[in-house]
């Protein structure tokens, strides 16, 4: 088997992994969360870039070629490092992926107004790797960041829907649409957060479009794989879906049906 390696530092990569199965669904894919050691929003860029590189590594050990970090964090402070420093070593034909570039490309093609609002953990806001990217892409554009720390708490101890989240829910809304009345699209840069929708809409003006990450990296690989014929043949195609976690099995089965909608058994495995 060479399946397509998704990794996240717990739960949230689930919501892309099930756009990609969605769209994708004849490769194997294996998914890896790194839940004894999550989050990793608080975490420093040398921290987060050591664990990815773990998880990156054992990947590349179970066979996978491709790698996505389906992780906003590791994708902002793990990505670059790794793919200028630590693939050259690992093989020319190994490649790891991750969400910020594909959403930093589109992300402008849903405004009218030309201002963009975005909601992530510590870690992806104090990174400034979207407006670096967006900015790339999209020069003109005006860029408010909002970060957000209980909201992934909120989610996998599955109290968003309850109503004291709204408190938490509500004042990030109304601090980042205060910063700048004129967004009109709003970027939600963790995978988490699509669990948190229909609770965010609640405090949205009408017309502010919320934009999650899942269908538009599930688009962005299908066009990588028609560009890269090599990968794409290398990959194995038998519709497999296989889970792994660091923390505990039981724990990562009952919380990841919330992400993935659908039922999941997970192995454990080391990163140390």
């Amino acid at each position: 088997m060479k399946p397509i390696g998704v990794f996240d530092s717990g739960y949230g990569g689930l919501t892309v992994l099930k756009e990609l199965v969605n769209l994708l669904p004849e490769y194997d894919y294996y998914y890896l969360g790194d839940n004894a050691r999550a989050p990793y929003g608080p975490r420093s860029f040398d921290t987060v870039y050591e664990y990815t590189l773990q998880a990156v590594k054992w990947f590349f050990a179970q066979g996978c070629p491709l790698v996505i970090l389906a992780c906003n964090t590791a994708s902002a402070k793990a990505l670059r490092s790794i793919q200028q420093n630590d693939l050259p070593a690992m093989g020319s034909e190994k490649r790891v992926l991750g969400v910020i570039r594909p959403t930093a490309e589109v992300i402008g093609d849903f405004t009218h107004s030309g201002h963009i609002g975005l909601f992530g953990t510590e870690g992806t806001v104090q990174s400034g790797s979207y407006v670096l990217e967006i900015q790339k892409t999209f020069p003109q554009l005006s860029v408010t960041q909002e970060a957000c720390p209980l909201w992934v708490p909120l989610v996998e101890n599955n109290e968003h829907h309850l109503p004291g989240s709204d408190y938490f829910i509500r004042k990030h809304v109304q601090h980042l649409l205060g910063q700048d009345p004129q967004i009109d699209t709003i970027l939600l840069a963790c995978t988490h957060y699509p669990l948190l929708e229909p609770s965010i809409r609640k405090f949205l003006p009408e017309g502010i479009k919320l934009i999650s990450q899942g269908e538009i990296t599930a688009r962005a690989l299908q066009e990588y794989l028609k560009r890269h014929a090599a990968m794409e043949a290398a990959l194995s195609k038998g519709g497999g879906r296989y889970f792994f976690t660091t923390g505990h099995p039981g724990d990562f089965n009952e919380k990841a049906t919330l992400f993935y909608e659908q039922p999941v058994k997970a192995q454990k495995i080391s990163l140390i």
